[in-house]
């Protein structure tokens, strides 16, 4: 399985050390090249199993939609790989890549993931860890319904 990577979720799970879940989860790890750039901003290195692809190609349909260089290239290199997932959180990413056929998913819908494969006992506290050493925010309806669908409760 191949999951590409958008600069948040990733960084999030590196703040809070639990970057070996996308590991678990999926074969390949890619992210483009300016989803280094990005990461290497906040962290002083990254996992070696991470690679590194460029897009072959932007096309202008992603190139023109108004977002970082980190979504644009990961939507990119995604139309080009197909992967699995792309795994990125912003709205404005989330729905171009949708518009263009990928299958999205984001931080908390990971978690839920690694939950249905029994990588991890429950997804509310690792929400926690994220929320704390993560940097992350969510909206509490959100976080309620993610923490519902996998029989927990968020409160």
């Amino acid at each position: 399985m191949l999951v590409i990577s958008d600069t948040s979720p990733l960084s999030a799970l590196l703040l809070a050390g639990r970057e070996s879940l996308l590991k678990q989860m999926f074969e390949r790890v890619v992210i483009p090249p300016a989803v280094e750039r990005e990461l290497l901003r906040a962290h002083d290195a990254l996992p070696a199993w991470l690679e590194i692809l460029s897009p072959p190609v932007i096309p202008s349909s992603v190139s023109e939609a108004g977002l970082d260089p980190g979504e644009t290239e990961a939507i990119a290199l995604a139309l080009e790989l197909r992967p699995d997932a792309i795994l990125m959180d912003e709205r404005l990413g989330r729905r171009l890549a949708a518009r263009h056929g990928l299958k999205v998913t984001g931080l908390l819908g990971l978690l839920v993931m690694a939950r249905q494969k029994q990588l991890i006992e429950e997804v509310r506290p690792l929400i926690h860890e994220m929320i704390d050493k993560g940097s992350c925010w969510f909206d509490q309806a959100l976080l309620e319904t993610v923490c519902n669908s996998v029989g927990e409760k968020w409160s």
